[in-house]
Parts: C-alpha cells; sequence; structure tokens
C-alpha cells in the first residue's frame, strides 16, 4: 500500500514538464557542487602560472573524493527513488540513513590518504618545484574538509532521489556565495585577512561546505524536505549498506578512473611545460561546466525513471531518458558554437596572460568537437545510475578512457606532427566512442530490467 508522501508525485503527469521543473534547480545544484576548484582558478590565476598548475593539479587529486562519494551514495540514489515510487517512505528513510555511515567511513579513510601522502602523489606527477609547493598546500586543506563535503553531498543526493531540488539548491547557492565573497579576502590578505595564497583559497572552500554540510543535515533531520530522518531506531543495517554499496562500486570505480585517466593526460602535458599544464587546467575546468549542465539533465531523467520503475512504469521512465538527452545535446551544441567564436573571451575569465590564452583557446577550440556529442555521454551515464544500472556505464567509460584517449593521447603527440595538441584531439576521440555506445546500450533497454 502506497504512502502519502508531501509534495509532488513525479510518477503522474506530463514528462516533459517535470523534467523541466526537476532539471532546472539539480544542473544549478550540481554546477555549483563542482564549482569550488574553478572559483577558486578565477583568484589562483591572478598568482601566475605555478599556482594555476599547482590548484590544477592538486584539484584533480581532489576530484577523486567527489566522484567517489558520488559513486557510492548512487546506490541510495536508486533505492530511495525506487521506494519513493512505490510510495514507501519508511524504507527510503533506512537506506538514507545507512548512506551516511558508507559516507562517513570512506570520507574518513580518503581524507587521512591525501592529508599523509599530498606531496608524494603530487611529486610522482612529474610538475616543477613550485608546482608541487602550491599544489600541497592546497591538497591538503581540501581532503581535510573531505567528510564535510561527503556528508553534504550525500544530504544532497537523498533529497534529489526522493523528488525535492529546490532545498539542495538554495542551500547550494547560499554556500557557494559565501565561498565567491570570501575567497579573494584570504587569497590576497584584503582587509583583516592574512595573505594565504592557494592556502586561502582552499580554506575558503572548506569552509563554505562545512555551512552547506550543517544546513543538509538540518533540512534532513527536521523534516524540511520528503524525508525526516530521526536517530530513533537507528541501527547499521549491513544488507542494505551491501545493497548500496554493490550498486555504488561500478559508480565509484567510474568516476574514479575517470579521474585517473585525466591525471595521466596531465602526465602527458607535463614534458610540454607549464604553460601546457596550465592551459589544460583552465579548458579542464571549461569542460566541467558543460559536463555539469548535461549531468543536470541526466541526473532529472534518472529521479524520473527510478521513481517511474518504482511505479512500474518502464514506458515513462524511458520516455525521461530521451527527452533529458534532447534537451542537454541542444545545449551542448550552442555551448560549442560560443567556445568556437569566444574562446579567447572564455579563457580571459581565468587568465589574462598572453601565452596562456592563446594556448588554451586553441585547446578549448579542439575541445568543441567533442562537446557536440558530450549530452549523450552524461545524460545516458546519469539516467542508468538513477535507476541502478551502473555496472554496464563502468565498462564503457573503461574502455574509452583507457582503450581509447589514453593511448591516443600517448601516440598521437610522437607519431603525428600534432604535438601536444594531439592530446586534446585523443580526448575529442574517446567523447565520440562514449557517445555512440551509450546512445546503443540505452536503446537496448535492459535497464528497465534492473533490480536494486
Amino acid at each position: 500500500m502506497r504512502e502519502t508522501i508531501p509534495g509532488r508525485d513525479w510518477t503522474k503527469g506530463s514528462i516533459v514538464r517535470n523534467l523541466l521543473l526537476l532539471s532546472w534547480p539539480i544542473i544549478i545544484s550540481q554546477s555549483l557542487d563542482m564549482a569550488g576548484p574553478t572559483i577558486d582558478m578565477v583568484w589562483v590565476g591572478k598568482l601566475g602560472a605555478a599556482s594555476i598548475a599547482g590548484v590544477g593539479v592538486a584539484g584533480m587529486v581532489v576530484m577523486f573524493v567527489i566522484p567517489a562519494v558520488m559513486g557510492l551514495v548512487m546506490g541510495a540514489r536508486a533505492m530511495i527513488a525506487r521506494f519513493i515510487g512505490q510510495g514507501d517512505a519508511k524504507s527510503a528513510n533506512h537506506v538514507a540513513r545507512q548512506a551516511f555511515v558508507i559516507s562517513a567511513s570512506f570520507s574518513i579513510v580518503m581524507a587521512s590518504i591525501g592529508i599523509f601522502f599530498a606531496e608524494p602523489i603530487l611529486t610522482l606527477m612529474g610538475v616543477e618545484a613550485d608546482v608541487v609547493t602550491e599544489g600541497v598546500a592546497y591538497m591538503r586543506i581540501m581532503f581535510v574538509g573531505a567528510v564535510a563535503m561527503s556528508f553534504r553531498i550525500t544530504a544532497e543526493g537523498i533529497m534529489q532521489a526522493s523528488g525535492d531540488v529546490m532545498t539542495p539548491m538554495k542551500i547550494a547557492v547560499f554556500f557557494r556565495i559565501v565561498h565567491v565573497a570570501l575567497c579573494p579576502f584570504l587569497v590576497f590578505g584584503w582587509w583583516i585577512f592574512p595573505n594565504l595564497g592557494v592556502s586561502g583559497a582552499a580554506i575558503t572552500n572548506v569552509f563554505s561546505q562545512s555551512l552547506g554540510m550543517a544546513l543538509s543535515l538540518w533540512v534532513l533531520f527536521t523534516g524540511r524536505t520528503r524525508l525526516r530522518l530521526t536517530l530513533s531506531n537507528f541501527y547499521v543495517d549491513l544488507h542494505i549498506i551491501w545493497r548500496i554499496v554493490k550498486i555504488g562500486i561500478p559508480a565509484m570505480v567510474m568516476g574514479m578512473q575517470r579521474s585517473l585517466g585525466h591525471i595521466f593526460l596531465m602526465l602527458f602535458m607535463v614534458p610540454f611545460g607549464t604553460l601546457s599544464v596550465a592551459a589544460h587546467t583552465l579548458c579542464q575546468r571549461v569542460e566541467m561546466t558543460l559536463v555539469m549542465l548535461g549531468m543536470g539533465w541526466g541526473t532529472a531523467a534518472g529521479v524520473l525513471a527510478g521513481q517511474n520503475l518504482g511505479a512500474r512504469q518502464a514506458e515513462r521512465a524511458e520516455r525521461s531518458g530521451w527527452m533529458a538527452v534532447c534537451f542537454a545535446e541542444g545545449i551542448m551544441v550552442i555551448c560549442s558554437i560560443v567556445i568556437l567564436l569566444w574562446a579567447e573571451s572564455i579563457v580571459g575569465i581565468f587568465s589574462t596572460e598572453p601565452s596562456i590564452v592563446e594556448v588554451a583557446s586553441a585547446f578549448l577550440r579542439i575541445a568543441a568537437a567533442g562537446y557536440l556529442v558530450l549530452g549523450f555521454i552524461v545524460v545516458f551515464m546519469q539516467c542508468l545510475a538513477g535507476v541502478g544500472d551502473t555496472l554496464p556505464p563502468m565498462i564503457l567509460e573503461l574502455v574509452c578512457m583507457w582503450g581509447v584517449q589514453v593511448p591516443l593521447a600517448f601516440f598521437l603527440p610522437s607519431v603525428t606532427n600534432l604535438g601536444v595538441y594531439g592530446i586534446r584531439w585523443a580526448i575529442v576521440a574517446g567523447m565520440v566512442v562514449g557517445a555512440v555506445a551509450y546512445l546503443a546500450y540505452f536503446r537496448l533497454g535492459r535497464w528497465k530490467l534492473k533490480k536494486v
């Protein structure tokens, strides 16, 4: 028997309307989630190429944690969406509490590794000594804040999976406003604040994440969202934890291997000098913004698909995915055209050094060819994850990264006259292969039979 759950029933009504209502708050939330290093880069970019490269390389290592946490709690998101679709709020609450157990355990381990091994990790990447110095300071502080970030991401995922997308968006807007406002004061030592450079950027990031965590937990435990969590009768349920982890591990591996692949791509950039590393870093920041736009549509489609499968409406679940990819692809085409026309202006947001602007603009124009199909990848990936079908996307991501992008990035600069630009064309090749593979798998429809 279905329970009465407050808020809109996303398994009924117009799919297009539901998708639009869900997607724009999720796009804002997820874009702001990943905006921390980008915001830091805007201010750190004024400190020079070594600071840009240091924060960029360290930020890539930190990005291991975010997709890993998001991947692990993906199982909880899928299960919560199904239970909400079934009208079973009690089971959804139980799953949510177990998700926090997983998040806490994992983030503490990752934070410990980052704190004690920051310098060896960055040294192994082969960047210059001044880049290591800047990167270690940033990385250690960011890893200290991993627990707060993990709890906030988990709370956000729980609310979104339940169908409440407005509350996490409001929280994200608030803590990022604090981040944007406070960051230059600590980076440059404005007013009464000390001049901390890249460390100031990291401290601001951690502080704002902690604010977001506190607000998210307050909302969940006071019932100001669709689910109200309590510690009454709480216990660690190993069976539920295993079900969450079984779905989440492929998603975690997918995210972490992508971050590892990006580190390898950065390693291939290192021999071409700090200028290329800095330009590649800025290009990655722009790309992350576009990925967040696509992921917003995909996450919204995943919420709709998961809840509709829970309500035994598989056709509505599939239509949600197709509509989401149409919207996302339209945005990607527009963004690609904008990049081709105004690449220099976009790079200028982060750095005005002529040499960096020249190289980064060339990188962005090459990347625009891949952005044309990026919507297929990120939407279908998130939609499949939202229904708990995470193993096939993991396999597809492994093939695209390690079978296409990394090998081509290694060989193209040496066997062709493309030089450093060969690495960027390798990334485009991986995107094209991934788009075709995701499109083919989604059309098969096997994901509609997935049990969570």
